[in-house]
């Protein structure tokens, strides 16, 4: 499963973040570290089911009239205040929860409200680009320290006459996530001297930099943008960084009211109807977040999800079925199971991606849609409807 860590300092509001993407029962506080240990649960990025294609919506749970939600992991940690690759706060082990996330949401506070350390300021008197590029040097200098730690055992393995340096470091970084595709694209973009001896910290620290850009992608949230001021939000868009303003507190609050009953409101939704009866509070507070998804399409929460895993990570949805007339699985449930790859994927990855079993006996894949088998170098598309014929189904 997809996994993606919701990282910024203290109080930007990572957990309203998380309990709005999850519906998890968490602590959400006005104070720095309300978090300590992680919050892992589940989340779903949308996207177009393929039962739009035919007359009738396909039963799953995960389909609601043609929105298909795809389940990914999501992750909550402590917030990083300065100097959290050296310790400080909790840094340590917000860094160290990170290693096994495939990109990462970076949850800004948009309004200015709460300054470096996370402490609350008057809205408007921090500024948020502060933050923009925090988390990437705290997680590059962490990656630099580990791979300084570990160089000695660099040197030592090249005094052997075999000598690969890709593979030595792809040993060292595979902790960090890196594959041995990523230490070479990275080799190939710095500057190295061939002997491990003569690398300096500077050579280090642009390996670093470069894995970690690789490994560890990552999209802004310009959080609490319906208190925010404009031009907050249109300087953190200026910095050239994926942004997406959002409402985190909205979405909870939609949230809350469709589970009582009292809109109609699917998450990444661009607006919601109201069904029941509303104070004048309730009403009020829901007009007031209206008009931030009519400002942004949406309440920004789906939306940042959708963008760190479709388009950060260039992922797709394929959909293995058993019976590629009536899109099936064997019990007869339509379009039942929706599998994320990475673009440029194959039927045989989308076997394996089902079972280990079912990928070693594999045999042909049909497209579904045509009725015709595809060859094995087909490269898989978004919304892709395939049967996998394999000796162990």
């Amino acid at each position: 499963m997809i996994s993606i860590a919701l990282a910024g300092k203290p109080n930007a509001g990572k957990s309203t973040f998380y309990k709005a993407a999850t519906m998890a029962d968490v602590d959400v506080a006005n104070y720095p570290f309300t978090t300590i240990d992680a919050n892992r649960g589940v989340s779903h990025v949308r996207t177009d089911c393929p039962c739009l294609e035919r007359d009738q919506r396909c039963g799953d749970e995960n389909c609601h009239d043609g929105k298909r939600y795809v389940p990914i992991e999501l992750l909550d940690v402590a917030g990083l205040v300065p100097g959290a690759h050296e310790g400080r706060g909790l840094g340590n082990q917000f860094l160290d929860e990170l290693t096994n996330a495939d990109a990462i949401v970076n949850v800004v506070d948009a309004s200015g409200g709460t300054n470096e350390e996370g402490e609350p300021v008057e809205v408007g008197t921090y500024d948020p680009v502060e933050e923009v590029d925090f988390i990437e040097e705290q997680l590059d200098q962490w990656l630099a320290s580990i791979i300084d730690r570990n160089w000695e055992s660099v040197e030592r393995k090249s005094r052997s006459p075999d000598f690969d340096i890709d593979d030595a470091l792809a040993d060292m970084l595979t902790g960090f996530g890196a594959t041995e595709a990523d230490v070479a694209a990275s080799l190939r973009e710095i500057e190295y001297p061939e002997d491990p001896i003569q690398w300096t910290d500077d050579h280090r620290e642009a390996l670093a930099r470069d894995v970690r850009a690789r490994t560890k992608p990552i999209v802004l949230v310009a959080n609490k943008a319906d208190i925010a001021p404009p031009e907050n939000i249109e300087r953190l868009r200026e910095t050239g960084k994926p942004v997406i303003a959002a409402t985190a507190e909205g979405e909870l609050a939609l949230r809350q009211a469709e589970q009582a009953g009292a809109i109609d409101y699917d998450p990444g939704d661009e607006d919601f109807e109201v069904l029941g009866d509303l104070s004048d509070e309730q009403a009020a507070g829901l007009d007031q977040i209206r008009e931030v998804m009519q400002e942004g399409g949406g309440t920004g929460v789906q939306a940042a999800l959708n963008t760190a895993v479709y388009d950060l990570l260039d992922q797709i949805t394929a959909y293995p079925v058993q019976n590629e007339t009536k899109w099936t699985d064997a019990k007869g449930n339509v379009l039942p199971d929706a599998f994320l790859l990475r673009r440029g994927s194959t039927p045989r990855d989308l076997a394996y991606a089902v079972h280990s079993d079912i990928g070693d006996g594999y045999l042909h894949a049909v497209n579904a849609k045509t009725k015709r088998e595809i060859s094995d170098d087909y490269e898989l598309e978004e919304g892709d409807v395939v049967k996998i014929v394999s000796t162990a189904t």
